[in-house]
Protein backbone atom coordinates (compact mmCIF):
# COMPACT_ATOMS: atom_id res chain seq x y z
CA UNK A 1 0.00 0.00 0.00
CA UNK A 2 1.34 3.40 -0.96
CA UNK A 3 1.48 5.98 1.81
CA UNK A 4 -0.03 9.15 0.43
CA UNK A 5 0.74 12.54 1.90
CA UNK A 6 -2.40 14.33 3.14
CA UNK A 7 -3.41 17.28 0.95
CA UNK A 8 -2.92 19.83 3.75
CA UNK A 9 0.74 18.75 4.13
CA UNK A 10 1.69 18.93 0.43
CA UNK A 11 3.74 21.90 -0.76
CA UNK A 12 2.42 21.70 -4.33
CA UNK A 13 -1.22 20.99 -5.16
CA UNK A 14 -2.87 19.92 -8.39
CA UNK A 15 -5.94 21.83 -9.53
CA UNK A 16 -8.17 19.07 -8.13
CA UNK A 17 -6.40 19.06 -4.75
CA UNK A 18 -6.46 22.87 -4.47
CA UNK A 19 -10.14 22.84 -5.35
CA UNK A 20 -10.88 20.33 -2.59
CA UNK A 21 -8.70 22.03 0.02
CA UNK A 22 -9.87 25.61 -0.55
CA UNK A 23 -13.41 24.87 -1.80
CA UNK A 24 -12.91 26.79 -5.06
CA UNK A 25 -14.06 25.55 -8.45
CA UNK A 26 -11.50 24.01 -10.78
CA UNK A 27 -12.39 26.41 -13.60
CA UNK A 28 -11.75 29.42 -11.34
CA UNK A 29 -8.39 27.96 -10.29
CA UNK A 30 -7.41 27.38 -13.92
CA UNK A 31 -8.30 31.02 -14.62
CA UNK A 32 -6.08 32.14 -11.72
CA UNK A 33 -3.28 29.96 -13.09
CA UNK A 34 -3.60 31.47 -16.57
CA UNK A 35 -3.31 35.00 -15.12
CA UNK A 36 -0.46 34.13 -12.73
CA UNK A 37 3.01 35.60 -13.20
CA UNK A 38 4.81 32.77 -11.38
CA UNK A 39 3.86 33.59 -7.80
CA UNK A 40 1.12 31.00 -7.29
CA UNK A 41 1.81 28.36 -9.90
CA UNK A 42 4.56 26.01 -10.95
CA UNK A 43 4.06 24.53 -14.40
CA UNK A 44 5.52 21.11 -15.17
CA UNK A 45 4.89 20.67 -18.86
CA UNK A 46 1.13 21.14 -19.14
CA UNK A 47 0.52 20.19 -15.50
CA UNK A 48 -0.47 23.04 -13.19
CA UNK A 49 0.73 22.87 -9.58
CA UNK A 50 -0.29 25.50 -7.05
CA UNK A 51 2.13 26.55 -4.33
CA UNK A 52 -0.06 25.84 -1.29
CA UNK A 53 1.32 28.52 1.07
CA UNK A 54 1.29 31.27 -1.55
CA UNK A 55 -2.22 30.35 -2.70
CA UNK A 56 -3.41 30.47 0.91
CA UNK A 57 -1.80 33.91 1.39
CA UNK A 58 -3.34 35.15 -1.86
CA UNK A 59 -6.81 33.97 -0.85
CA UNK A 60 -6.61 35.60 2.57
CA UNK A 61 -5.81 39.00 1.04
CA UNK A 62 -8.36 38.98 -1.79
CA UNK A 63 -11.92 40.19 -1.38
CA UNK A 64 -13.24 38.23 -4.36
CA UNK A 65 -11.82 36.06 -7.12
Amino acid sequence: MINEIPIWEKELLTVTEASQLFNIGQNRLRLLASEDQGDLVLRVGVKILFKRDRLKEYLTTEYSI
